[in-house]
């Protein structure tokens, strides 16, 4: 009679659930990814044999034998002092934890070397993969990560040099819209405020601006543009300078929520009548008193979509599929009565 064989100390491993099974241990993994190749027997074969032998993934252990990620997303994004990024943070983290995974947060302050060593050091930690809201044209550290097999998805910036999924806003149409609105409403002066040239969100809402007011058969003179702003101070100081000009705009239009609330700031401290229209929601922009147009969207979603669009690269399910593009639509939000235009 053979003796029975006493039970091991350790916890079963995935090549003893491959075991019972009676396939191979990638066949395992595939099965515990949701890869929808395998077939439904096979997987009731390997679900079985998880729950006869208890077996409990060891996420990091295995993602070092497979060569691959451990359990972890990196999300890179420009300034976390910015409140859209916290939301596009938990938009993606509530889709990736869903399924497990964490989120690990990176800030570049818009600085691309940052950005390269930030990528290269979430690279060495083996994540599943990136979601990437990259601070430039040189975007040649994200195209290195996915040939290294990390798979990037892009969002709100799209990919340069390399392709990836990617999730965009309307910024072109939605920035267009708001300063058409500004128009309609007897404006005839319209200043422009934004992040530095470079990005593409301020590109592409700054072609906005000016594709609406020359529709309109308005000039559009650089002495009414300022471009570089980061933050509510830099943006209350550029304003500030478009209202000193003895033809000071009458509206402003300002291409972010930091752009928005410095520009308030500058329109308050010479109690003026400027109109406001900002692109980006925040927090309290029905509070502040003062008629303003916004151009919202919903930055949670994009974070979930760029989650979407990366968890359907690590089932495989989206293997053979080229790189796909989402853009999200854009919404004119009103508070308060606009103020009657004075020209002069």
């Amino acid at each position: 009679m053979p003796q029975a064989r006493a039970p091991k100390a350790d916890r079963p491993t995935l090549r003893d659930v491959a075991a019972r099974a009676g396939v191979s241990a990638m066949t395992v993994t595939r099965v515990l990814r949701e890869d929808p190749r395998v077939s439904a027997e096979t997987r009731k074969r390997v679900l079985a044999a998880v729950e006869a032998l208890g077996y409990r993934p060891n996420a990091a252990a295995r993602s070092l034998r497979l060569g691959r990620g451990s359990g972890l997303v990196g999300l890179v994004v420009t300034n976390l002092a910015n409140p859209f990024y916290s939301r596009l943070a938990l938009g993606v983290d509530s889709v990736v934890g869903e399924r497990g995974l964490k989120t690990v947060i990176g800030n570049t302050r818009q600085d691309l070397a940052s950005e390269r060593e930030l990528v290269a050091d979430l690279v060495s930690r083996r994540v599943d993969g990136i979601v990437a809201v990259p601070s430039g044209a040189d975007q040649r550290h994200l195209a290195a990560a996915v040939a290294q097999g990390v798979p990037v998805v892009c969002a709100s910036r799209p990919p340069a040099g390399f392709a990836a999924d990617h999730v965009l806003v309307d910024d072109f149409g939605g920035a267009r819209d708001a300063t058409e609105r500004l128009i309609g409403l007897g404006h005839r002066r319209i200043g422009f405020l934004g992040p530095p040239a470079g990005v593409y969100t301020s590109t592409e809402r700054l072609r906005g601006y000016r594709a609406a007011l020359t529709a309109a058969g308005l000039e559009v003179p650089e002495r009414y543009l300022r471009q570089g702003q980061q933050d509510i101070g830099q943006a209350e100081r550029a304003a500030a300078e478009l209202l000193a000009l003895p033809d000071a705009p009458t509206a402003l239009f300002c291409s972010n929520n930091r752009n928005t609330i410095g520009a308030f700031r500058a329109v308050s401290a010479v109690g003026g009548q400027t109109a406001l229209a900002g692109f980006d929601d925040f927090e309290l922009a029905d509070a502040l008193g003062v008629p303003l147009l916004i151009q919202a969207y919903d930055s949670d979603e994009l974070g979930r979509e760029a989650g979407r669009l990366l968890l359907s690269r690590l089932s495989g399910g989206a293997a053979d599929q080229p790189p796909r593009r989402t853009v999200l639509p854009t919404r004119p939000v009103q508070y308060g009565v606009p103020h009657p235009v004075r020209h002069g």
